[in-house]
């Protein structure tokens, strides 16, 4: 694996001294009080009226040092390739749904919400299937809760469904327990609102989770240019205080939290205002941002995997940018992310066309994980003899070709011919769609789960009356 060093020979110290400012000049705003007062108890310096947090540099320069030293004393990890596993329809939660058979991109809903856990119940039911699509017609604190019940009734293992508020955790633990799951739900990514902004929800549940003994980090997604300074140096410096200003939270409510997060960069298209989660120049901003992170605090953080990508349109070029993004990451970080999860438009509409696109596509990564076994069988010896320089007979005919023809990879839908055109995008597409059309065809209901929906019914009756009172 290339381990691509960016910041070789550079003198890190103005990184270091500019987020050390930034945490002692602005601080972040945090919406919690108990987390303000565990911080205040910390040493920072806290305003409780106006929720803002500022870190004295000393304070700050001290905490990473400390965090550094007892990573220096782990075990440095040993990379070999792992191929992506196949996209699955896991907790996405998209919040449109591109339907290829009709043409429509629409807001995500109960009826397709249902279409995709039936999808993903026929196509990899023994994995269980997620959260992979929000439900935009309904009140927002509800949400996890409409959507679970869903889950509880249309998948036979469906995973934790996504809590978006602190208060619906207990309700979600509560359904989880009357189908004999234990913690079912799933805090999911720990966004900041950019830039420093720790907003009252992100806050509490932030508090909760550290508290009851899990990680302190940030899915940071900062946008260079909009959220932070336009040029690489500045963006690294800000995003490393936001993700610094996050562990010293955690550390502040639960001294032996684990300390981690994630890296998903964005720039902007200067013409268009739009943003980009895979484009060169966000992986670069990435990279040095987490590299600059691992040589100030030793900690590893990944760049985002390849699913956030600008492509709008389903098939084979969104299938190859997905790819592309996760091999350059695989080639910067030495581990290669998954390479698609149905998603377009950066993560905001689930396509599932695209899903089994990107389900061939990693199934055919999967031979770069292979590991030879020169065994007189599989080494051919007696045919390549056989064969001598090729003028008579070649290898197409032999029998060993025809004993051992599966090694090489046959995918169902992309072509191994390479692209060649929009005709054959929508042949491959309507091809697609005509798999899920039979996957949804043969899908069959968990029975057995009247009365246990039946109560958790009822407890989403009791959050409703709760919520919306």
């Amino acid at each position: 694996m290339l381990q691509q060093t960016l910041l070789e020979g550079v003198d890190i110290g103005p990184l270091v001294r500019a987020s050390c400012t930034i945490l002692e000049k602005v601080g972040v705003l945090c919406q919690n009080q108990e987390l303000l007062r565990a911080l205040a108890s910390f040493g920072a310096r806290v305003d409780p009226v106006q929720e803002r947090v500022r870190f004295p540099a000393a304070l700050t320069a001290e905490f990473v040092d400390a965090v550094r030293a007892r990573q220096a004393a782990a075990p440095a990890p040993v990379h070999r390739f792992a191929p992506p596993a196949p996209p699955v329809l896991g907790t996405q939660v998209a919040q449109v749904y591109y339907d290829y058979a009709a043409g429509v991109r629409r807001g995500g809903n109960r009826q397709d919400l249902v279409t995709a856990l039936k999808l993903g119940e026929a196509l990899h039911g023994s994995q269980g299937v997620g959260h992979c699509l929000c439900l935009t017609e309904v009140p927002s604190r509800l949400e996890s809760l409409e959507s679970a019940l869903l889950m509880a009734e249309y998948a036979e293992r469906p995973h934790p469904p996504f809590a978006w508020y602190v208060d619906q955790v207990d309700y979600l633990l509560e359904m989880g327990e009357i189908m004999g799951w234990a913690n079912w739900f799933t805090y999911g990514a720990t966004c900041f609102a950019h830039p420093l902004r720790f907003d009252r929800d992100v806050a509490d549940k932030f508090v909760r989770r550290v508290r009851e003994g899990g990680a302190a980090g940030i899915t940071a997604m900062p946008v260079a240019g909009m959220t932070t300074p336009v040029t690489v140096e500045g963006f690294a410096a800000v995003a490393a205080a936001e993700i610094v200003a996050t562990w010293m939270a955690g550390r502040a409510l639960n001294p032996g939290c684990p300390l981690g997060g994630s890296m998903w960069s964005a720039t902007l298209d200067m013409r268009s205002g739009e943003t980009s989660y895979s484009s060169p120049d966000a992986l670069y901003y990435g990279f040095v941002c987490c590299e600059f992170v691992r040589r100030w605090s030793g900690i590893s953080l990944p760049v985002g995997g390849g699913d956030y990508c600008a492509a709008k349109e389903p098939g084979q070029y969104a299938a190859m940018e997905k790819a592309w993004k996760a091999m350059t990451i695989a080639a910067f970080q030495g581990r290669h992310p998954s390479v698609g999860e149905g998603m377009l438009e950066c993560g905001r509409t689930l396509c599932p066309v695209q899903l089994l696109i990107e389900r061939d596509m990693a199934l055919g990564h999967h031979h770069l994980a292979g590991m030879p076994i020169p065994t007189l069988d599989r080494l051919g010896l007696a045919g390549t003899l056989e064969t001598d320089l090729g003028f008579v007979q070649n290898h197409l005919a032999s029998a060993h070709t025809l004993e051992h023809f599966r090694d090489l990879w046959t995918p169902a839908l992309l072509d191994r011919r390479g692209w060649r055109g929009a005709a054959s995008d929508r042949e491959m597409l309507d091809k697609a769609q005509g798999q899920i059309n039979e996957l949804l065809a043969a899908y069959r209901k968990p029975p057995g789960r009247e009365d246990q929906l039946a109560r958790m019914r009822a407890v989403v009756e009791r959050a409703r009356r709760a919520f919306l009172r």
